[in-house]
């Protein structure tokens, strides 16, 4: 059997469980799924900002985007008008 652990449920919180409980999922099992929902997203928030802050020190890739950037403009300036 896992560890048992007690919570007060909030407004917002009571009404998700609800939800949840909805689809025929039992409490354990929605609030197991919650926990293991939210610490997906922090880790997938994390490695998002690890990849921007990667992207940002890359001065190649900086200077690949402005290149880019330059003949997009370029190409917008020479496109026929209307």
């Amino acid at each position: 059997m896992g560890d048992l652990i007690s919570v007060r449920l909030d407004d917002d919180a009571r009404r998700a469980l609800a939800e949840l409980e909805a689809t025929g999922l039992s409490r354990s099992e929605a609030v197991r799924r919650g926990l293991v929902a939210a610490a997906l997203r922090l880790r997938d928030r994390q490695r998002l900002i690890d990849e921007v802050a990667e992207l940002a020190a890359d001065e190649a890739d900086r200077t690949e985007a402005a290149e880019v950037a330059a003949v997009a403009a370029m190409m917008e300036d020479l496109r026929a008008p209307g």
